[in-house]
């Protein structure tokens, strides 16, 4: 680079500054553990038997791989600028993550679905899904 100060460039949130051996090796970690999940989560989307057993997988698997990543992107990028973002991404994760899950298996529940065999719908005494155990 010519006359561009990586310091300055990293202070700007433009990258990362000076990457020492110990961070480059937490960097490479969290990256690995966040693909491991992401890599579970899609065997889980691939070759679980239903709409509630695949959502349990990648809604749980997906929010901790990308998690991880976006981790990792903090610890390369130092807690200002890009960093930042890391964390409010995670933030982000964390809150829709559960709350979309949750919204997709009502909306399965109430299309009338089916649980594996002899699974039953919290609160009720029934095998079907018919009725949702609570009022709204």
């Amino acid at each position: 680079m010519t006359g561009v100060d990586p310091v300055l460039l990293a202070a700007a949130g433009g990258g990362a500054g000076p990457v020492g051996p110990v961070r480059a090796a937490l960097v490479i970690a969290l990256t690995v553990v966040g693909l491991f999940f992401l890599t579970i989560g899609t065997v889980g989307l691939l070759r679980l038997p239903n709409v509630y057993n695949r959502l349990h997988a990648t809604s749980k698997a997906t929010t901790l791989g990308a998690s991880g990543n976006a981790l990792a992107a903090w610890v390369y990028f130092g807690p200002g600028g890009n960093g930042l973002k890391a964390l409010v991404t995670i933030a982000f994760l964390f809150l829709t993550a559960p709350t979309g899950g949750h919204m997709i298996s009502r909306a399965a529940q109430r299309m009338g679905v089916e649980f594996e065999a002899g699974v039953t719908w919290p609160g009720t005494t029934g095998s079907r899904p018919d009725d949702p155990a609570d009022d709204d």
